[in-house]
């Protein structure tokens, strides 16, 4: 166990799958974890009581509202000490449908979610991030940034933002000693989504298609994202890190 003064991380999507994961791994590190989410809930994982419990407090935010960002990281402050030394702009949501009729609104709505969020976000952080030294933002991303996906406009256009979000922050915040880094995963078992990747034709179809055999677990990109803040490369920022099996450069 490391060090419990390393400082605060905020995380936000973190009441439940992926975020909860990232919080958990965190805080094993010795970072003290702010935990946004819609609903204000502690990691789920957590529900049941844990040893960790003492270093996550869970915040309620809405992202895509720039004054409950603002509150909430007024809030953070106040809970802890410690500085904010890292965010993980984890939080989104995934709409899909035909391009030829998919609304704008809700195209906008993904955008806002996924993209203008991880912008809104950073901002916020970003006082508190130029403040300490050598702080890093990872914003998680998705293969799909890179791929035409039927049905799926919305969601990949956001995450290319989200990528190109990154190598701005990165160049522009690398002299106030913020690294900014981006990473994408592929398909992520949840328990959102754990029915459908094991008892469906698309499961099926990932164990094939995934060089890898299968689709990842949540531990896998927490792990990555720990490894991050564990191990600070100055040099390294404004990549994407790609996490998907193999999938997306497999023929």
């Amino acid at each position: 166990m490391l060090d419990q003064e390393r400082g605060i991380v905020v995380v936000t999507g973190a009441s439940r799958g992926i975020g909860a994961s990232i919080s958990l791994a965190l805080a094993r590190d010795g970072f003290q974890v702010a935990c946004l989410s819609r609903s204000g809930d502690i990691p789920s994982a957590l529900e049941t009581g844990d040893e960790l419990r003492d270093r996550l407090t869970a915040f309620r935010c809405d992202i895509t509202n720039e004054a409950s960002v603002t509150e909430a990281f007024s809030e953070v402050s106040r809970w802890c000490a410690q500085r904010i030394v890292g965010l993980v702009n984890n939080a989104g949501l995934h709409l899909q449908g035909p391009s030829s009729a998919f609304p704008t609104r809700d195209f906008d709505h993904v955008m806002r979610t996924n993209a203008t969020s991880v912008l809104l976000v950073s901002q916020a952080a970003y006082p508190h991030l130029r403040a300490s030294e050598k702080t890093l933002i990872v914003n998680i991303g998705s293969f799909f940034d890179k791929l035409g996906v039927k049905g799926n406009t919305a969601y990949c256009a956001s995450k290319a933002a989200v990528g190109a979000i990154t190598r701005c922050l990165a160049v522009e915040w690398a002299r106030d000693g913020i690294r900014v880094m981006n990473v994408a995963p592929g398909y992520i078992e949840t328990d959102l989504n754990r029915d459908e990747l094991n008892d469906s034709p698309l499961g099926a179809y990932l164990r094939k298609r995934i060089p890898t055999g299968g689709p990842g677990a949540v531990d896998d990109i927490s792990e990555l994202v720990a490894m991050l803040f564990h191990s600070p490369q100055p040099y390294l920022t404004g990549e994407t890190l790609y996490i998907d099996g193999g999938q997306g450069i497999a023929l």
